[in-house]
């Protein structure tokens, strides 16, 4: 059955407890990410749809599109859009994301943000549930899928921002070199000030050239 759960920031979001629900890697990816008023912004592997709702919030881009290949994420995604009356400013497409020059120009897009499924197919546990296991393993979509479709849909200097767990670190940095994608901003994640971090947010720049800059790492929990 579904919900309606309050975003506290005058937004809400319908969510299905029995699929998968966003987490705290959404809400730091979107605020990570920065996107300017007249900015088109394309949110990867958008579930169901958590990452536009949350930078209407922060941002004024000017249009958000979220890719999501579940269709019953895209539905619950659409209804949520509706649900915040932001039909003007966010709009969903159920495809594979490997299908995204189907919807948009080579080189048209100026943001990408995308919060990708963590573990490698075939690697730990696979739930039982099918769009959980979709969610969370790469078995409809890898890393080297995310970084190629984004260099062929950003444009010169437009930039990705992604989520991602620390063991996937090299993998992801590779990816993103490999087309062309150049890592900038590299951010850690901490459950609490003695833990070594579990999650990393980068921001990488189309065309860029290598700098990388690590920020200040974040806490998440007090003692």
């Amino acid at each position: 059955m579904n919900r309606i759960d309050d975003l506290g920031n005058g937004y809400k979001i319908i969510q299905n407890p029995d699929s998968f629900c966003f987490g705290t890697d959404s809400v730091l990816l979107s605020d990570f990410a920065v996107a300017k008023y007249n900015q088109v912004v394309v949110d990867l592997c958008s579930g169901n749809g958590i990452i536009p709702i949350l930078l209407c919030a922060k941002t004024r881009a000017e249009h958000i599109t979220g890719i999501e290949i579940q269709k019953s994420s895209f539905d619950l995604a659409v209804q949520s859009i509706e649900l915040n009356n932001l039909q003007d400013r966010v709009s969903f497409i159920n495809d594979d994301l490997k299908n995204a020059l189907n919807h948009f120009k080579s080189g048209s897009v100026d943001v990408i943000t995308c919060n990708p499924p963590y573990m490698l197919a075939g690697s730990g546990f696979e739930n039982n549930c099918d769009s959980k296991t979709i969610a969370r393993h790469e078995v409809m979509v890898t890393i080297d899928d995310i970084a190629s479709i984004s260099s062929k849909l950003l444009k010169f200097g437009g930039k990705i921002y992604m989520v991602h767990r620390c063991d996937r670190l090299c993998d992801v940095l590779c990816a993103l070199r490999k087309y062309n994608l150049e890592p900038k901003r590299l951010q850690m994640i901490h459950p609490h000030v003695n833990d070594a971090p579990n999650l990393f947010l980068v921001e990488a720049l189309s065309g860029g050239n290598p700098s990388l800059k690590l920020e200040k790492p974040v806490y998440m929990y007090k003692e």
